[in-house]
């Protein structure tokens, strides 16, 4: 019986190191987990209009509306806790499409959705509303 006793002493001890690490390496991983700021929005989405955003962390991007691996259009952002501003300075660039775009964002894991604030570039809002998912 007291042979019983302290193998589920140890086994329980173990049980509970490990459980330790677990909540440590998941307290880890969610203090650094960037929800705003350039790094929650840097890296490369996809939308299901098949668009491929390639954002930097340097404030750049270029955009692939048609999945050639061609950049069709391109420019910079800035970003304020959960608020982007889009700049475009090259490529497609329809007529009413020369100011900013500014957005609220969230992300959540893998997935990047924006809401709208102010943006007068219909292309870019058909785009950006919907939800982007890392590729």
């Amino acid at each position: 019986m007291l042979a019983l006793v302290s193998v589920a002493g140890r086994s329980g001890r173990a049980l509970s190191l490990l459980l330790i690490a677990i909540i440590c390496a998941l307290g880890y991983a969610c203090a650094n987990y960037q929800r705003t700021g350039p790094a929650a929005i840097a890296g490369t989405w996809t939308n299901t209009f098949g668009t491929v955003w390639s954002v930097r962390s340097d404030g750049t991007f270029d955009v692939d509306l048609n999945r050639d691996n061609r950049r069709d259009a391109w420019g910079t952002y800035a970003v304020d806790g959960d608020t982007v501003t889009i700049h475009g300075t090259g490529g497609v660039a329809p007529a009413n499409c020369k100011g900013d775009g500014v957005y609220r964002f969230t992300r959540s894991g893998e997935t990047l959705r924006f809401t709208r604030v102010h943006d007068n570039c219909k292309l870019r809002v058909k785009n950006i509303l919907l939800v982007w998912h890392r590729k």
